[in-house]
């Protein structure tokens, strides 16, 4: 009991000294530092920001890196590694590796970077706590999560969709059986002019022989948004094929925590030792490219998120994470801090992160304009 009113004591003071808005002009400022920022997205996700405490969650994770060794200060002396740092159940997708196989997995690491790793796992659990309609107990789904990361600690692998998780397919089925939507969503992209080099290099992505129809930019994601993202359109053997160019930032990781460094971690974690990675995705010029298709892309759960979490689907990105960890080399170091663990410490960090996230979302809530 002690434990948690000391918990429920920092907490109050990090969000007392802190406020959201202040925090959140500070890291708009530095990000027009990085990148040329789109401001009629940034209005949009400033809007976005105010339907739900889940969405506010995915589009801040620069205040999260800020607050999150504060608010769970029993997290601190973990053994870092290389983590995916914005880890939520709405940052999973699934692409071709070289092999063509259909593969699963975490797939946006713009906030990757090194940090104590219970940081994804809480982030993740307090997503699931966020997620509307939600029918899982939190003990039930923290449960889950970890369970999953131990057996990737154990045997960690990547998710191939056609071989071991067919289950899985009515998940990630939807654009790939029923296109109309991701197609209609991408004929309403508006024409753009992208900067020559990022021109050139979404050109030389394509396919030799492919014919450029159009470039265009979009508003996606949740946190980026704000950041130029170009497509180029092209046809090629009858069909239509896309390439993407995402600006690519520091981690807010290191921005929260005072770094000068401009390094991205992003193709350390997209190619690390147990992922099948995508062929078309690299870093170039402050951009990622990657091929977009719709059996490549991000798998949205839709306004209903909480509904379609499984304890089997949590499992799976615990199982995730933990291959994605274990890139660094740190097994026998993770496990020996897990299991130094209270029972219970997963659902009690998560619910202090949970609430934390409240907090600012009621403040941002409470703005008038």
């Amino acid at each position: 009991m002690h434990q948690m009113d000391d918990l429920d004591a920092v907490w109050g003071l990090a969000v007392m000294t802190s406020s959201f808005r202040d925090s959140n002009t500070k890291y708009e400022k530095w990000l027009r530092t990085q990148c040329s920022v789109i401001e009629g997205d940034l209005d949009l996700k400033h809007k976005r920001m105010k339907k739900s405490a889940f969405i506010f969650l995915r589009a801040t994770y620069f205040r999260w890196a800020k607050l999150i060794t504060s608010t769970c200060p029993e997290l601190r002396g973990a053994p870092e590694v290389l983590s995916v740092g914005d880890a939520h159940v709405e940052n999973f997708g699934t692409w071709r590796d070289a092999e063509g196989r259909l593969v699963w997995g975490v797939n946006d690491f713009d906030e990757g970077a090194t940090m104590p790793y219970p940081l994804d796992l809480v982030r993740l659990a307090a997503s699931v706590r966020l997620s509307p309609e939600l029918r899982l107990p939190h003990h039930t789904a923290a449960d889950a999560i970890l369970t999953g990361y131990g057996e990737g600690l154990v045997k960690p692998k990547p998710t191939l969709l056609t071989e071991r998780e067919t289950w899985m397919q009515p998940y990630v089925s939807r654009t790939v059986d029923s296109p109309h939507k991701f197609w209609n969503e991408v004929a309403g992209a508006c024409d753009a002019e992208p900067p020559r080099q990022v021109r050139r290099n979404l050109a030389a992505s394509l396919p030799p022989g492919a014919k450029i129809a159009r470039f265009a930019s979009w508003a996606k994601g949740g946190g980026s948004l704000g950041r130029p993202r170009y497509l180029a359109i092209a046809e090629w053997q009858r069909g239509q094929v896309l390439r993407e160019a995402k600006a690519l930032v520091p981690s807010a990781w290191s921005w929260a925590h005072g770094s000068k460094s401009k390094a991205t971690q992003f193709g350390d974690l997209a190619n690390s030792k147990f992922r099948s990675p995508d062929p078309f995705l690299a870093v170039k010029d402050g951009f990622v490219l990657r091929r977009i298709a719709p059996d490549s892309h991000k798998v949205e759960l839709g306004e209903a998120a909480g509904q379609e979490l499984t304890i089997k689907l949590l499992q799976l990105m615990g199982f995730d994470l933990a291959s994605i960890h274990m890139g660094s080399d740190n097994g026998k170091l993770i496990s020996k801090d897990l299991k130094g663990r209270p029972e219970g410490w997963l659902q009690a960090a998560a619910k202090q992160a949970a609430r934390m996230v409240k907090q600012d979302y009621a403040e941002w809530k409470s703005r008038k304009r």
